[in-house]
């Protein structure tokens, strides 16, 4: 009887021992090695993320003021396109907190029975300081007889009358607007004849202070587009014609 009892506390030892779980050690070691390949995990994981997100904000970067441009660009071809004599005032020696801002004015007038000028449409860009984000809005005008105007809903004249600039885009650094003139820029424009083209340049990049006081950005964080005045005048040119001398390749 006590050789059996003997070995059943022999077996029932041999399972607990079999049963016992990990030691501290044990978990210890497992709670590191974890710690270790999930740090790991997640620091590739936010390189993934940070690296798509800079992708993200390159092609967004680049992609908003193209369109920016785009917009000024139709609105000069088609107020000039159809009135020759339209105005163009250009203003980029204004500074709006430190910012570099302009404005650019497109104006088409008559003279009605009084022979007073009359404004038949006006169109304005141009942007200015904004306490909420710390940085240039620029807005967009559209006023006088000739009220059709695509980018606005049909509702845009009941409302428009009370706020005549409409935010178009919001977090610019820098906005200027000038006109080309041989190998430098004219930063004014106020001649009533046209100017043979307009360069626009914005940036949505981070501006630094400058040693004058004002703020800038990089000139590879700037956008710039030089657009043509009236596209569809002719344009001078003869053909060069081919010397009598010249022999000809048989």
């Amino acid at each position: 009887m006590a050789a059996n009892r003997l070995k059943i506390l022999k077996k029932v030892g041999k399972k607990s021992a079999a049963q016992r779980g990990f030691s501290l050690a044990e978990v210890l070691a497992a709670l590191i090695i974890g710690s270790m390949v999930l740090v790991a995990v997640l620091a590739i994981y936010s390189r993934a993320e940070n690296s798509a997100a800079a992708v993200t904000r390159k092609i967004e970067g680049s992609a908003l003021p193209g369109e920016i441009l785009q917009r000024i660009a139709e609105d000069l071809d088609r107020i000039i396109a159809s009135d020759p004599s339209t105005k163009i005032t250009i203003d980029s020696t204004r500074f709006d907190q430190g910012y570099q801002t302009a404005q650019l004015a497109i104006r088409k007038t008559f003279f009605d029975g009084k022979n007073q000028e009359q404004i038949l449409e006006e169109i304005v860009w141009q942007a200015s300081y904004s306490s909420d984000a710390n940085c240039l809005t620029l807005y967009r005008s559209h006023s006088g007889l000739a009220l059709e105007d695509k980018l606005l809903d049909e509702k845009r004249g009941s409302w428009e009358k009370a706020y005549p600039f409409i935010p178009i885009s919001a977090g610019l650094t820098f906005f200027k607007v000038q006109v080309p003139r041989g190998q430098d820029f004219q930063d004014r424009w106020t001649s009533p004849a046209l100017p043979p083209g307009v360069t626009v340049t914005i940036s949505f990049a981070e501006a630094t202070p400058t040693i004058k006081g004002t703020l800038d950005v990089p000139d590879e964080a700037k956008v710039t587009r030089t657009i043509a005045i009236d596209r569809t005048r002719k344009i001078g040119f003869e053909i060069a014609q081919t010397g009598a001398a010249e022999k000809q390749v048989p």
